[in-house]
């Protein structure tokens, strides 16, 4: 997730320089002449990398969630079990002081 927003932060940036060093035909970007063509691929770069790190940022939520979501029914039907655990413990123990008055 923390990845995904890095890759966002970088393209983001890289679309901010570009747009604020344009200047009419010349484009200079981070001190480099750049062409028509290298602003053009810059810019789907910066696009593609957005969209990526949208993308892993999205998943790694859901698995985030999806996490949370398991470990919370694991501790639910761990407790469950404990509290059966218990009564049946606490049954064996009224059936062994029944079976005792019996001798």
């Amino acid at each position: 997730m923390v990845f995904g927003l890095l890759v966002m932060l970088v393209g983001a940036l890289a679309v901010v320089a570009a747009v604020l060093t344009a200047d009419g035909t010349n484009v200079e970007l981070l001190g480099l002449d750049i062409t028509a063509l290298g602003l053009y691929l810059i810019g789907l770069g910066s696009g593609l990398a957005l969209l990526w790190g949208f993308s892993i940022s999205k998943w790694g939520t859901k698995r985030s969630l999806r996490q949370r979501r398991e470990s919370k029914q694991l501790n639910e039907l761990s407790e469950k079990l404990e509290k059966r655990d218990a009564e049946r413990r606490d049954d064996d123990e009224d059936r062994d002081k029944n079976t005792d008055r019996d001798y």
